[in-house]
Formats: structure tokens, sequence, C-alpha cells
């Protein structure tokens, strides 16, 4: 009951962010932050892809080490690029994986499980939720649904500050015309 009592006053918190912030850092800062700290894991990171690259590229992290997180492009189509399509998938054992890009990187930071979940806007993928463990961790239905509703809220808070963003470009647009037909 607890552990439920958590993830519901966390996904409060995320909802009140996302409802008053046009900043998507803070909300996917936010995001990562507390599902580290709802599930009590080693860490966790939000990655957007890259369409041009097809790479992972950080979003935002807590926990884990900067070495770690600098340790080399991730490809989309080399690590865990099964969530990417399919929709979350758990591995148990990061250091016996054929879908973990960097097994020694992951071992030297002490990470022995990977949760990796999608991250979709407006109906397309646009990265992944990753949630890392120091110890061997079989994910639970809950733990999955949980990190996947935050990473649905964090698609949708990134989805809402680009039609912000772009709304706001075009609002500027306008006034600097009606600006040079003033002037005129």
């Amino acid at each position: 009951m607890k552990k439920q009592l958590i993830n519901y006053e966390t996904l409060l918190k995320i909802t009140e962010v996302i409802s008053h912030s046009k900043d998507p850092e803070e909300v996917i800062l936010m995001t990562v932050e507390s599902i580290k700290s709802a599930l009590d894991v080693k860490g966790c990171a939000l990655f957007l892809i890259n369409r041009k690259t097809d790479e992972l590229e950080l979003g935002a992290s807590y926990g884990l080490s900067d070495e770690y997180i600098n340790k080399g492009p991730i490809s989309a189509m080399r690590s865990i690029s099964q969530s990417l399509k399919d929709g979350p998938v758990a591995i148990y054992d990061v250091s016996d994986d054929p879908r973990i890009q960097y097994p020694k990187e992951a071992e030297k930071e002490g990470i022995a499980s990977i949760l990796s979940v999608p991250i979709v806007a407006g109906g397309k993928t646009i990265g992944a939720m990753r949630v890392y463990t120091s110890q061997h961790w079989e994910f639970t239905l809950e733990d999955v649904n949980f990190v996947q509703a935050l990473a649905y809220m964090a698609g949708m808070a990134i989805n809402m500050a680009r039609h912000y963003k772009g709304f706001k470009s075009s609002i500027d647009v306008l006034k600097g015309m009606k600006d040079l037909k003033t002037a005129a």
C-alpha cells in the first residue's frame, strides 16, 4: 500500500509540474528524479531520438555518473531498440544481454538491470525512459505501468512545449508584421 501511495503522490506531483510549467526541461528532470526516488533505484534517464543520426540523445538523468552518461553515442537501432517499437522491455542481467550496447560500462557503473519504455508524443515514439537498478530486479507490472505512465506524461509535456514554442514564434512573426505595417 505504501508503494502505491508513493506512486500516486509522484503522479500528482508530475501532473502539477506539467500543468504549471512551459519548460520541458524542468518537467523531464522532475520526472527522472521522481522515478528514481519512488522506485528507490540507482538511476533514471530520459532519451530523445535524433532522427538525423538515429541516436538517442540524453534529455535528463538522475543518479548516474557523468562518466556513464558520456560513455559514447547510443544507437536507437542497437541499444534496447525493441522498446522503441514494441513497448516496455525489462532486462534482468545487463552483463549477459545482447541488447545492451555498452555492457562493460554498465557493469563498471554498477548497473544490474534496466527497464526501458518508449516515450510517445502525438502518436509517434520520440524517445525512451530508462530505469537502472544496482541489483538484479524483476520489474513488476506495477513498476512498468508506473514508469510508462510517467513516460507518456513526459511525452505530452515535450509535445505541449514544442507546440507552445511554435505558437509563440508565430505570434512574434505576426507582431513583427504588424510593427512593419504601423511603421509604413
